[in-house]
């Protein structure tokens, strides 16, 4: 698994348009930019449909498992869906096929995103500034309706919604990504199926679809996550990947992901970071050194193990191998 920093992640793509700048479409309404190949395979194309909104079509694949922390930062309001691939950021939002993404404006708090490898991510990716946001949405008086109003935080902590992916939103989405149209007409077309597809997924954010609990899992389901739960733990080092989890038990990705979440309230990433970070606080009580304790749980960068380690239990990995009490659970 390769861990980068997202300072790190847009280091590396400066540095590839560096070398190979991006391309600009024939009708120049495209800029298309390359996935830097050592961190994989395909490219992004951005435009921007008018001033405040910007659309990126996005087919990515990465090499390795990729995990990069990003920094807290004031969030523009977004909307984003996947026709494959996968992106888990742990307890904060998971996207997949079948769960689609809408972030509102406000402060994101510095979330770490996990890409497992071999997956293309295809999909789109819309940003629209919040005052034009409120402009498209408000009410004839002005005003912006109020089951609108978690999308708009100002300088609080921003919101986030999953509705589920329909055959109407990969349809609009399909049809984003393969516009027949060139320049002005191309402009027009997007703008009103970027329309379409924001229609769509709020319609899916207003509907109130609940969290799976673990009283409507079938009690061979639950047997097979614990079973999934079991292995993880006894393969800290070296876990297999939410795929091959998945086989190994039996069900398929999304019911093994919404049986984490059921049984366990956190994503599969989330389950696992949670018992390598409780795994480390034992071997360092045992006397191990940190740099022992990073290699044996499965960490690649010892910064980046510190960080997790001082988030979760409140003292450095040094403090706690010093013999101090965790400052929290």
């Amino acid at each position: 698994m390769v861990e980068l920093t997202s300072q790190e992640v847009n280091a590396i793509w400066v540095e590839a348009e560096q070398r190979c700048p991006p391309a600009v479409s024939i009708d120049r309404l495209e800029t298309i930019r390359t996935m830097p190949s050592q961190l994989g395979s395909g490219y992004n194309r951005d435009m921007e449909l008018c001033p405040g909104l910007e659309l990126s079509i996005f087919n990515e694949t990465y090499y390795e498992d990729l995990t990069y922390r990003g920094r807290e930062h004031l969030h523009l309001v977004q909307f984003m869906v996947h026709l494959s691939g996968v992106v888990d950021s742990g307890d904060f939002l998971y996207q997949d096929a079948t769960q689609s993404y809408i972030g509102g404006s406000g402060i994101q708090p510095a979330v770490t995103n996990f890409h497992p490898a071999n997956q293309p991510e295809v999909g789109v990716n819309i940003h629209l500034e919040p005052h034009l946001f409120s402009q498209l949405f408000a009410m004839p008086d002005g005003e912006l309706p109020s089951e609108l109003h978690p999308l708009m935080r100002g300088d609080d902590s921003q919101r986030v919604f999953s509705p589920r992916v329909t055959g109407a939103m990969r349809s609009v989405v399909q049809q984003i990504i393969n516009c027949p149209f060139l320049g002005i007409t191309k402009r027009l077309y997007l703008q009103g199926k970027v329309f379409e597809l924001m229609a769509l997924q709020l319609d899916g954010m207003l509907s109130h679809e609940a969290t799976p609990s673990s009283d409507s899992l079938k009690a061979d389901t639950i047997a097979r996550i614990h079973y999934a739960a079991e292995i993880l733990r006894s393969h800290l080092e070296n876990p297999p990947s939410q795929t091959e989890l998945a086989q190994r038990v039996g069900v398929s990705d999304r019911t093994l992901r919404r049986g984490f979440q059921a049984v366990f309230q956190t994503t599969v990433l989330g389950y696992l970071t949670e018992q390598r970070l409780r795994w480390a606080e034992q071997l360092l009580r045992q006397g191990y050194t940190v740099a022992e304790v990073v290699h044996r749980c499965g960490y690649s960068n010892q910064g980046h193990f510190a960080a997790a380690f001082k988030r979760k239990f409140g003292i450095t990995p040094k403090q706690c191998a010093m013999g101090h009490k965790l400052a929290r659970l």
